[in-house]
C-alpha cells in the first residue's frame, strides 16, 4: 500500500510492505526487499513492514537495520520470525535519526495497531487487526 500527500504536490509519504514467503526466499530477494525499503527511508518515506510469514525464519527488519547502520533492542539475541515494524526518519536538533516501533507477532494472536506516519508531527493508527478482519470479510475467507 502506498500513501500520498495531496496538498503536497502527491509526494509519497507512506509504505505499508506485507512480507510474502518470495521475499524471504533468497539473499537476492531479501536485499532487494531490504534495499526497496532503505530507499524509501532515505526519500524520507514512513514504512511499515508486516511478517507474518510461518515458512522462513529471517528477519527483514533486522537486514534492513543492518544495511543502514543501525540496530534494535528487541532483536535480541534472537530476532522473532513474526513481527511489525514502523520506521521513519525524523529531524531533530539538525540531526536525522531513525524512528522504529516494533513487536513480535504470535501464531493466533491479534495484530497490533501501529503508526503510520504522514508527515513528521502526523501519524495515524493503522488497525493491522481490523484490517485483517475485514480482508477475510471481503474474501469470504473463515
Amino acid at each position: 500500500m502506498r500513501v500520498y500527500d495531496e496538498k503536497r504536490h502527491c509526494r509519497f509519504v507512506a509504505a505499508v510492505e506485507i512480507v510474502s514467503p518470495a521475499n524471504k526466499d533468497r539473499p537476492e530477494q531479501r536485499r532487494a526487499f531490504v534495499s526497496k525499503c532503505a530507499g524509501l527511508l532515505q526519500e524520507r518515506v514512513s514504512v511499515v513492514i508486516v511478517d507474518v510469514v510461518t515458512t522462513r525464519t529471517q528477519n527483514l527488519y533486522g537486514e534492513l537495520l543492518d544495511l543502514i547502520g543501525h540496530s534494535d533492542p528487541s532483536l535480541s539475541p534472537e530476532p522473532p520470525p513474526l513481527y511489525v515494524a514502523a520506521c521513519r526518519l525524523a529531524k531533530r536538533a539538525n540531526e536525522w535519526l531513525l524512528e522504529t516501533w516494533a513487536q513480535s507477532l504470535g501464531l493466533g494472536g491479534s495484530l497490533p495497531t501501529v503508526p503510520l506516519w504522514l508527515a513528521d508531527d502526523l501519524a495515524v493508527p493503522l488497525e493491522l487487526d481490523d484490517s485483517y478482519e475485514q480482508s477475510c470479510g471481503i474474501l469470504s475467507i473463515p
